[in-house]
């Protein structure tokens, strides 16, 4: 059984930074595709930033450089760098991990809420 673990979120004002992590724990063979996901009050949950195992990345139009997504291996944990953060950016990030283990899985973190003043 893999489990996922997101930290980092808070409240942070506006231009300000966070780093979230998501910790994967449990058998794991390797990790293949990871993104961040998020989802604010009354929205559908969106797509933020996402990596495949060869490294190749995308990002939502709306966080285009200002947020990096990347990964630890030997520490089976992915991290998304928030920079410049905006009031928009508030809402529950959740991680996603697509994650070999005794089988090939999809995992989704608890989320971890992000709050941005103005």
């Amino acid at each position: 059984q893999v489990q996922l673990v997101e930290s980092g979120g808070g409240l942070v004002q506006a231009g300000g930074s966070l780093r979230l992590s998501c910790a994967a724990s449990g058998r794991i063979f390797s990790i293949n595709a990871m993104g961040w996901y998020r989802q604010a009050p009354g929205k559908q949950r969106e797509l933020v930033a996402a990596s495949t195992i060869g490294g190749s990345t995308t990002y939502a139009d709306s966080v285009k450089g200002r947020f990096t997504i990347s990964r630890d291996n030997a520490k089976n944990t992915v991290y998304l760098q928030m920079n410049s953060l905006k009031p928009e950016d508030t809402a529950v990030y959740y991680c996603n991990l697509d994650v070999t283990s005794i089988r090939r899985d999809n995992y989704w973190g608890q989320g971890t809420q992000v709050t941005v003043s103005a």
